[in-house]
């Protein structure tokens, strides 16, 4: 069953609606350095996903098709019937590929960041979910961070803030919660549903993206048809690194 989701509608009420989906341990203000781009041209929804921010927490584990229904009841609620611009990072992207496998007709694009498909080997994941567990979410909070910006990034002033505002985010993180959410990331298989994605379809990676590398967009992008792929120089979460470029691409999205 779908779960109650804390979000924030901003901008244009006459303009097209873009629904912006965070990644793992972060929440609705991963998109800060972005929104301000949009906002002038687009109506933007973010939301907090089950068990982050402010959302209602999960009652057990769940899979990534879970995250999909929630976001599915969300732009119901909100739409109006109109179909939206879906934009998801790392674990948002994962979500926004089941969901555009599942309900295409809520989806008039979708744009995915950062994200795999399928993980071949879940061992990473299955030592991190024992880790957390074992000590709590502030024990991989350094090594995310590093993962997700680039030390040249991280050495700049905005990039030394956002660095920070992300670590905090992540540490506030309930260990069980962000269990089960890298137990749904770390088990998704989505390549049969993404042969049959029919909507418009951006892939963007981050050259430095260790995470995700650059390979798997390829993937993403090969397997979906007609989806076309750009890569933007920035680590994990290129939507904080590269907001200007970022906020470009969703924008030729949404038209």
């Amino acid at each position: 069953m779908p779960v109650d989701l804390h979000c924030i509608a901003e901008g244009r009420t006459d303009a097209p609606l873009v629904v912006l989906s965070h990644a793992l341990g972060c929440d609705l203000h991963m998109w800060d350095r972005l929104v301000p781009q949009l906002t002038p041209y687009l109506r933007v929804l973010r939301y907090d996903h089950r068990g982050h921010g402010r959302s209602a927490r999960a009652d057990g584990p769940y899979p990534i098709e879970a995250l999909a229904e929630d976001a599915a009841a969300l732009i119901e609620r909100q739409a109006g019937g109109r179909p939206v611009h879906f934009v998801g990072l790392s674990m948002g992207g994962m979500t926004g590929q089941a969901l555009a496998a599942s309900r295409p007709e809520l989806l008039a694009s979708l744009t995915i960041a950062n994200s795999a498909s399928h993980y071949p080997d879940t061992s990473t994941w299955q030592a991190r979910i024992e880790t957390v567990r074992r000590d709590g979410v502030a024990a991989v909070a350094d090594g995310a961070i590093e993962r997700w910006l680039t030390s040249s990034f991280r050495a700049t002033p905005e990039g030394a803030d956002a660095a920070a505002r992300l670590h905090r985010t992540l540490c506030a993180n309930d260990s069980a919660q962000y269990a089960w959410a890298c137990g749904a990331v770390g088990g998704i298989d989505l390549r049969a549903g993404n042969r049959t994605i029919a909507v418009p379809t951006l892939v963007i990676a981050g050259t430095f993206d260790e995470g995700t590398p650059v390979a798997w967009s390829e993937q993403i992008a090969a397997a979906i048809p007609g989806a076309r792929m750009e890569t933007l120089p920035a680590a994990h979460l290129s939507a904080v690194e590269c907001p200007d470029a970022f906020a470009r691409l969703v924008r030729g999205m949404a038209g």
